[in-house]
């Protein structure tokens, strides 16, 4: 259950914050949203509020936000129809009722000569006396089918009628936000737990360390080690792991005052595989917002350094699909974070984070990058690339994305319980 709510948690976080961005820049950029989903599949739950339809969705693969213009209307009104209208104080149509009109009595039905409820926003119709009428509709009208009521997307309102800069800002703005959210949480664990110092100077203790046994304390300075002058925590740990089980001595300096004390470091094995020496010391913190912040903004750069890393594998061939991880392994590894205590967790929230700005910034169709990659030709050509070619690109892309998690997560399963 712990597993379970701490991935709810953290995949709710990641996707909100991203989504988020989308949207906030998307209003500011006078876009009508139609809906801000976490989630996709069918609703769990639902609210509007402004204009944009908040939902929660079944399926945990991630979020959209719904941009008019995006893709065709649900409704269409075709010279003929016979519909009803409603007109507010200012004489101008707010709700268009396509059928069950007689669950409206107050509309005023009449037959659609042509209607424009996008640039002219104007409906010329015949009323019940076969008088022609022109009827102003407003920008925020809607229109009712089965008693669903859709905000009409006047093109001043769709994403298509916004400058490529600000089309641009609004794609970018979720991956964006993701590498704030990394460094917003860094920080707040820095801040809580203290940033690093590179100095050769005892931090905490562990228990059970031999450094605690053989009379090291928190605080003292280390001149050097084994006849070698330190200065850095580098300094310290390097010659420390290259003598498991061999006695060194460190001089430091206490209260003014050189004290030779001899260690024998234990030993463990290394992240390469190798024996290396550890004496139970932690580096030395300090307290600072300045601090703090530098701390996030530097371990989000090696984040991202890393994960290009890994993809730089691909161009030599090296990549392996162990190298990566479905949401079936990344629940499991939630998991593993969450046990490890809450501020693992954080660091592990801000390392998905990170890594769903860049995999979003790639330029893969469907993805954030994909798009951004057409508005920049866009930008190049003087004119957009046709939509439906766009349109397919990205179907493809996101056939061959929906592929992949597939074989991640078998991958996954044969890996954690196989």
């Amino acid at each position: 259950m712990e597993t379970l709510l701490s991935f709810i948690l953290v995949f709710g976080l990641l996707v909100f914050i991203h989504e988020w961005g989308h949207l906030y820049f998307a209003k500011k950029a006078g876009i009508l949203c139609r809906e801000f989903a976490i989630g996709f599949g069918p609703k769990i739950f639902s609210f509007e509020r402004n204009e944009t339809v908040y939902t929660i969705r079944m399926l945990p693969l991630g979020g959209y936000v719904r941009m008019a213009g995006e893709e065709p209307e649900a409704y269409e009104i075709k010279p003929g129809y016979d519909i009803g209208l409603i007109v507010n104080d200012e004489d101008k149509v707010s709700e268009i009722i396509i059928n069950n009109k007689s669950k409206h009595p107050n509309a005023t039905v009449v037959q659609v000569e042509s209607i424009d409820l996008v640039h002219e926003l104007k409906i010329v119709a015949y009323n019940e006396l076969d008088e022609k009428v022109i009827y102003h509709v407003d920008e925020k009208a809607k229109v009712i089918h089965d008693e669903i009521p859709t905000q009409i997307a006047p093109w001043s309102r769709q994403f298509g009628s916004k400058s490529v800069g600000k089309r641009a800002l609004t794609i970018f703005a979720g991956p964006m936000m993701n590498f704030v959210l990394a460094i917003v949480l860094l920080t707040i664990v820095a801040l809580v737990q203290g940033t690093p110092v590179d100095e050769a100077r005892i931090g905490n203790l562990s228990e059970d360390g031999v450094a605690g046994e053989a009379g090291l304390v928190t605080g003292d300075e280390v001149v050097s080690i084994d006849g070698t002058n330190v200065s850095t925590w580098e300094d310290m740990t390097s010659i420390i792991q290259a003598n498991p089980n061999e006695e060194i001595d460190f001089v430091v300096e206490r209260d003014g005052e050189a004290l030779t004390i001899p260690v024998t470091p234990q030993m463990r094995e290394g992240q390469n595989g190798e024996p290396e020496g550890v004496v139970g010391i932690f580096q030395p913190t300090e307290f600072s917002l300045w601090g703090a912040l530098s701390f996030g903004v530097e371990q989000t750069y090696t984040f991202t350094t890393m994960i290009f890393e890994v993809l730089g594998l691909l161009i030599t061939g090296e990549f392996s699909m162990d190298y990566i991880a479905g949401p079936v392994g990344i629940y499991d590894y939630t998991g593993q974070a969450a046990a490890m205590g809450i501020f693992v967790l954080i660091q592990w929230s801000a390392a998905l984070s990170v890594n769903l700005g860049v995999i979003n910034l790639l330029p893969i169709p469907a993805m954030d990058g994909g798009r951004l990659v057409f508005l920049g030709l866009e930008a190049i050509r003087g004119k957009p690339i046709d939509s439906n070619k766009e349109g397919m690109v990205h179907f493809i892309g996101f056939a061959l994305l929906f592929l992949l998690v597939i074989i991640v997560t078998w991958n996954d399963i044969n890996r954690l319980f196989m």
